[in-house]
């Protein structure tokens, strides 16, 4: 027997009041009257044989068929939004990605060779949404991830394929006015790398998602720190290059992130002693293989993670 599919107007109503549970509020975010979302809603629950919502003293509340519905119109809706979006960007052409990243290596590593892959692939287009840590696929529109992970995160992931992409070595950097300063009260030369001895006695920056960081350095490369974990935390290592190029410290950071900056000369390598992390760089997607846009972009940013060569401009 047939179905009939709910109308995408009903969805939207109950959707609506179901996050705000309030039919009020649903009305005006949609811009229709409080009658209309009702009326909507009154007809789902009579398509669906099932009470969504039940009448309190401040308004509506969800029933546990309610809640359990709403979950998935919120997804069935944003997938329909995305892909309604997907196929006007590109006048029905197809390609669109959605792409979900951690923030930094996005903004620093990918946009910037984004129009190489413009080049070679003109019909792709990557939208690209910020996520730090592994999610499940099913709850989401997205077609794919862009993640930095262990191993054996990669492993416990269920249901998705990975492909490694980069190592993540991070090296201790800050600004040339930093070396220079410390050149004056006699750590190093001025404008040189300096021993990791020498690193110990300047002001370290902190990233408060990696607090051991400074730690595993300073044992990688023998050295007693007993103020390896003090100084100041940030969240991103976006964060922590904007304060090490301005002469607040030294921080750990992997040079694949901050090449704009070495390439100016804002910030320099402060001490040559590379340190590769557990973490990778990996591109995850769902099972089963990609195909079409997302099998061409996978092999497109293997093949540019294999390169690594720094964006000129």
């Amino acid at each position: 027997m047939r179905i009939p599919l709910p109308s995408t107007q009903a969805l939207a109503c109950f959707e609506a009041a179901a996050r705000h549970e309030s039919y009020t509020r649903a009305a005006q975010e949609l811009n229709l009257t409080q009658g209309a979302v009702s009326r909507q809603v009154i007809a789902l629950e009579g398509q669906l044989g099932v009470q969504l919502f039940r009448r309190t003293r401040h308004g509506v509340a969800l029933t546990d068929a309610g809640r359990q519905y709403a979950r998935q119109v919120t997804r069935w809706l944003l997938a329909l939004r995305q892909g309604t979006l997907d196929v006007m960007a590109l006048s029905g052409a197809g390609g669109g990605i959605s792409l979900a990243a951690v923030p930094t290596f996005a903004t620093r590593w990918l946009l910037p060779r984004l129009p190489l892959l413009a080049r070679e692939h003109p019909d792709i287009t990557v939208h690209v949404d910020v996520r730090t840590r592994p999610f499940l696929f099913a709850d989401t529109t997205y077609d794919a991830a862009l993640l930095a992970a262990t191993p054996a995160q990669i492993a416990q992931w269920p249901g998705v394929q990975a492909q490694w992409l980069l190592h993540e070595d991070i090296v201790p950097v800050c600004s040339p006015a930093l070396l220079g300063r410390a050149a004056r009260r006699g750590i190093g030369r001025a404008w040189q790398p300096v021993s990791p001895q020498a690193v110990a006695q300047l002001p370290l920056l902190q990233q408060s998602t990696r607090p051991q960081g400074w730690q595993e350095w300073f044992e990688a490369a023998g050295v007693q720190a007993p103020h390896a974990l003090q100084g100041p935390r940030y969240e991103l290592f976006s964060m922590l290059a904007a304060a090490a190029s301005q002469g607040l410290g030294v921080a750990l950071i992997p040079p694949l992130l901050i090449e704009d900056e070495l390439a100016r000369g804002a910030l320099v390598v402060a001490c040559a002693r590379p340190l590769r992390q557990a973490r990778g760089y990996y591109l995850v997607w769902p099972d089963p293989a990609p195909h079409g846009a997302l099998a061409r972009f996978a092999q497109w940013l293997a093949r540019t993670a294999a390169g690594n060569a720094p964006i000129r401009a």
